[in-house]
């Protein structure tokens, strides 16, 4: 398969971003053509930010399953769509065909409608790595279900909302997951969280770890024997371009998480086009993603986006640590891996090891770096460079967004230049604009400010789940006629663009959004706790850690052990994720007269740096900051 859209030198790559500049309707357009439809859309944009109403291919029909599946059978169909890379070294790996993905994401999907899934109905996700967990996305859109998939690291509570939000009455679960030496019990966690959710009509459950579980008759079904009921043969629903595909459920700075829909065919071209050209993709490259599908990288990066390309991906189920450090460097050379694409806290937990576990690895197969999820500190950058790339493989540093649906702004694997700590240049199609406070342009390079996107992209986010005002106020108010990324920016002399993080109260714990706000509703919950704040500080491993301020009532005299207390307490109620890495109890929070907690001040504690705390004579009490100084743990 080749991908006549695929920008392949600094020049063209200037031409195709002018191009996409002055016409953009002309210039998606071209690329969409190279995609199957059923029907071609009558207009390729109608746009309105104030609302926000974005369209793109409308009247469009199409099934995005065709396109990451139907399209390669002919000419690909023994080519390996999928290899499995299973959590113990010493178990079997497994390669799927796009012939065989076809044919068991038909029959799944045959599973789903015997088991009453319609198109528009939401079902939710929870499974482990495993590559039943991409069957069953592709299974959901082949039928015009919208899935909507839960990270396997969240507490029953997380799910019960996630699903109450979603109204989702179908889930496809797994008795467990292996992940590195812990076993997870998912269909135990399903079960909890159902005592919440008495609308769910099915759950699928997948045998996998053998784990012990509960079935109940009439809403449990095995997914072995369900498979043995369905035909092989199903046609792909007709979609319109603008029907959503899936919601997925990303922290903001209020408590509540919202649920981020995606679109079928503006999402299909944009999570296609941004990896074939990022990763500078080749036919027969295989690419390893090592992100979770439970977040967005691995939705468009390892389901739709390398399969409407026609690509090889590796999935692994386990993690890079376990059994020990070289297991990433174990599977490079045993697959001979071409394009290895991570985040930036794995590859500084390795750096933790040092490079003995990389002695006796070839890794020559490799030919281009990824780094994903947050910025990439420059020590890890120089570091994954020398000893794993040897010095001879691009390192894209790709800044986008669960919001985004796909890489926004990056450098193209050797064909743009790399800058450590830079994602450097947009993507054609991509139109940022760095503004000041008041909403000003800031012109010009060498400047800071925060970063907005001025023109739609093809997957920029629909809506938030079941409330769109929502998705208005978050991202389409602070500056008017934009999109705002919440995110702070730095355009050097070059033109390129360095994120330096998020202006609001969001976290970025080793490339995961957590809200300040959701942390700190689940601290609150602890019997004793009277208020908290939360921030970020830096930190070694994660990028960010969670430093958490924690008025607390009456301590039974173990500081220790009330901190493990409310650790437990945020792991029930949103996941082991969210657990603050810090914890200093204090006699008050520092306040303005109206009650505004001053978290710049907490923020600066926190980071240690205290000569640069500011003004604090408009607070309620100044006294409170002393204390928190002395107690800073």
């Amino acid at each position: 398969m080749s991908y006549p859209y695929q920008v392949k030198s600094a020049e063209a790559y200037k031409q195709a971003w002018e191009q996409s500049v002055a016409d953009p309707e002309a210039f998606w357009a071209e690329v969409a053509a190279h995609f199957i439809w059923q029907q071609k859309w009558d207009k390729v944009l109608e746009w309105n930010f104030e609302a926000p109403d974005v369209k793109w291919f409308v009247g469009g029909k199409l099934n995005i399953s065709e396109n990451c599946l139907d399209r390669h059978l002919e000419a690909g169909g023994d080519k390996a769509a999928i290899i499995w890379e299973p959590n113990d070294p010493k178990g079997k790996s497994r390669t799927i065909t796009y012939k065989e993905l076809y044919e068991q994401v038909c029959r799944f999907a045959n599973v789903l409608k015997n088991n009453g899934v319609r198109k528009g109905d939401r079902v939710c996700i929870y499974m482990g790595m495993v590559p039943e967990l991409a069957i069953a996305l592709l299974a959901c859109a082949r039928v015009g279900a919208i899935h909507s998939v839960i990270f396997g690291g969240f507490s029953a509570k997380s799910i019960a909302d996630r699903l109450q939000d979603a109204q989702a009455q179908f889930i496809i679960t797994a008795d467990g997951a292996y992940r590195g030496a812990k076993e997870i019990p998912l269909k135990g966690v399903i079960d909890d969280a159902l005592e919440q959710c008495p609308f769910v009509k099915k759950v699928i459950v997948l045998l996998h770890t053998k784990t012990p579980v509960s079935m109940i008759k009439g809403r449990d079904v095995w997914w072995q024997d369900e498979l043995e009921k369905a035909g092989v043969d199903c046609v792909a629903e007709l979609m319109d371009a603008e029907d959503p595909l899936f919601i997925l459920y990303t922290s903001g700075s209020t408590g509540k998480p919202k649920g981020v829909v995606h679109s079928c065919g503006g999402y299909m071209v944009y999570a296609t086009y941004s990896f074939v050209n990022v990763f500078q993709y080749q036919p027969g490259d295989l690419f390893f993603c090592t992100a979770d599908v439970g977040w967005i990288t691995g939705h468009s990066y390892i389901v739709y986006g390398p399969l409407c390309a026609g690509a090889t991906v590796l999935m692994f189920e386990g993690i890079p640590t376990w059994p020990d450090a070289g297991r990433f460097w174990d599977i490079v050379d045993k697959y001979k891996v071409n394009i290895l694409y991570t985040a930036p806290t794995a590859i500084r937990s390795l750096m933790a090891y040092g490079t003995e576990p990389i002695a006796g690895h070839d890794l020559g197969s490799l030919k281009v770096l990824g780094s994903v999820g947050e910025p990439i500190n420059e020590e890890a950058w120089h570091w994954f460079d020398k000893n794993i790339g040897k010095g001879k493989c691009p390192i894209v540093d790709t800044w986008w967004q669960t919001e985004t649906g796909g890489i926004m702004i990056s450098n193209l694997a050797g064909v743009t230049p790399a800058k450590p700590s830079y994602a450097t240049l947009p993507l054609p199609g991509i139109q940022p604009m760095l503004v000041d406070e008041k909403g000003e342009e800031i012109e010009g390079n060498d400047v800071s400010g925060n970063l907005c996107i001025k023109f739609p992209w093809p997957s920029i986010i629909r809506t938030t789940y079941g409330d769109h005002e929502r998705c208005r106020t978050t991202y389409f108010t602070a500056y008017p006629g934009t999109y705002f990324t919440g995110d702070g920016c730095y355009r050097d002399a070059e033109g390129n663009y360095r994120i330096t993080g998020r202006v609001d109260d969001v976290l970025n714990v080793s490339g995961h959004r957590i809200g300040t706000a959701e942390v700190e509703n689940a601290i609150n919950m602890h019997e004793g706790v009277v208020e908290s704040a939360v921030v970020g500080y830096p930190h070694d491993l994660k990028g960010q850690g969670i430093y958490a301020y924690v008025v607390y009532g009456n301590t039974h005299g173990d500081d220790e052990l009330t901190r493990q207390d409310i650790l437990q307490t945020v792991s029930r109620i949103i996941g082991p994720i969210a657990k603050p890495d810090k914890i200093q109890f204090v006699k008050g929070l520092p306040k303005t007269r109206s009650g505004k907690i001053m978290r710049r001040i907490l923020r600066k504690i926190a980071e240690g740096d205290m000569q640069n705390l500011g003004d604090t004579t408009t607070l309620l009490d100044p006294q409170v900051v002393e204390d928190i100084k002395e107690g800073k743990v």
